[in-house]
């Protein structure tokens, strides 16, 4: 079948690098695409924006599958719109991908069906989420409420940070001024993906993605910047506990108020000594983690993705090497604020040839011939080994090749496996 994907990064990229592989895959277009991409799709120049536009070049290809990367489209009902016309599309409905686009949604929905999460107030002015924020002190978690690519959230140590996250909130610097406040929990993160059908959840795989800009996890946060799977917190028994009190209740939950779950669900956790707890839901893959996903995934994706969308996924099991990914993400100099644009990249093909390399683009555009900078998150040098240490040493490796003066990552990408690694040897 011909297939449509919606989306320009890195996680577009490693998904189409997925759907291109598949024996059902006949043509895949992408839009908007990128240089990396363009290389395995044709890109269409549509807005994604355009709703009808999009619905009616998938009537004139023959799109059998739209596949939806990013959050925004999905948010913005991209999905019911493609439903109503006919079409299959993965990914969910715009109620149900409030998932995403409202914290305080979510929160509300983890109140009412008893998921284990922080806990939290919702304002909608300044002056009661002040008057919140004083009452319960630092440390604690300020979240914009809306989409806000990442960068919505503060971590806040001391209250003058706290107070400063606030204000920009309802200064309008995120778009709408809506805020959850939620207690600081304490324990180790991790990413859990599950592929749904509306009725049904299939665990897919564990990550763990690093937030922070800055070696040691610090500085602020941005929306990756490295992550490796699987993640060595979620075991069996971790997995099975996370499906029965979050996973399970939220599909319930969903289905019960008009708005059952189909695609990928994403959850954030925090494994704390009393167990998961939910930091929020994203309602599609995780970039930089898909990019690890898919570099690991053994079996066929194409199947998976037309399952869910078809509403049965009892067919379905993923099929994963016995090796972990690792991805590091390079990133233009600047970010998570204004990042240095226009740099030409070179060596990404010595990079990509490497044994267990893949390098992915995410914000690259291609002038007079060559690849340039463009973006935030640039470019993510993903590598397979045995263990994190050998991953991770080959991904370093390849970035080792690769020359571009306007850019910069993180050195420790994995820090915690390895030293974990290490513990065990």
């Amino acid at each position: 079948m011909n297939i449509l994907l919606i989306g320009s990064g890195g996680r577009e990229h490693a998904l189409a690098w997925a759907i291109a592989n598949s024996p059902l895959c006949d043509k895949l277009f992408v839009a908007p695409g990128n240089p990396g991409i363009d290389q395995i799709a044709r890109a269409i120049d549509l807005k994604v924006t355009d709703h009808a536009a999009i619905i009616a070049f998938c009537k004139a290809e023959d799109i059998g599958l739209v596949v939806v990367g990013p959050e925004a489209p999905l948010v913005a009902g991209l999905a019911d719109d493609c439903l109503a016309a006919g079409l299959k599309i993965f990914g969910p409905t715009k109620f149900a991908a409030q998932l995403e686009g409202s914290k305080g949604f979510t929160k509300d929905i983890c109140a009412r069906y008893g998921i284990p999460t922080a806990a939290y107030g919702r304002f909608t002015d300044e002056a009661s989420a002040l008057v919140y924020l004083d009452a319960h002190g630092a440390p604690i978690v300020i979240k914009a409420d809306g989409l806000a690519a990442g960068k919505g959230v503060t971590v806040a140590m001391d209250m003058e940070t706290a107070r400063e996250a606030v204000t920009d909130i309802f200064s309008g610097k995120f778009g709408a001024g809506e805020c959850v406040i939620e207690e600081f929990l304490e324990g180790e993160e991790a990413s859990f993906f599950v592929l749904t059908d509306g009725r049904n959840a299939l665990p897919l795989a564990t990550a763990q993605d690093h937030k922070r800009v800055g070696d040691g996890d610090t500085g602020p946060n941005t929306g990756g910047m490295g992550a490796y799977a699987p993640a060595p917190v979620m075991d069996e028994a971790m997995v099975a506990d996370v499906m029965r009190t979050i996973i399970e209740p939220t599909m319930k939950g969903m289905a019960e108020i008009g708005a059952p779950f189909s695609g990928v669900l994403f959850a954030g956790l925090m494994i704390t000594a009393q167990g998961p707890k939910l930091i929020e839901y994203n309602v599609r893959f995780g970039d930089p983690e898909c990019q690890v996903l898919m570099t690991r995934l053994k079996s066929d994706l194409l199947p998976a993705l037309k399952a869910a969308a078809d509403g049965d996924l009892s067919g379905i099991t993923p099929d994963w090497k016995d090796e972990v990914a690792l991805t590091v993400v390079l990133a233009g100099k600047g970010y998570p604020g204004t990042p240095a644009r226009g740099g030409v990249i070179s060596g990404i093909e010595k990079a990509d040839a490497l044994a267990g390399v893949k390098v992915f683009h995410a914000g690259t555009a291609q002038k007079d011939g060559a690849i340039i900078g463009n973006g935030g998150r640039v470019l993510n040098v993903t590598a397979t080994g045995k263990t994190v240490s050998e991953a991770r040493e080959r991904a370093y490796a390849a970035i080792g090749l690769i020359d571009w003066a306007d850019g910069f990552c993180r050195s420790d990408i994995g820090w915690r496996a390895v030293a974990r690694e290490e513990a065990t040897a």
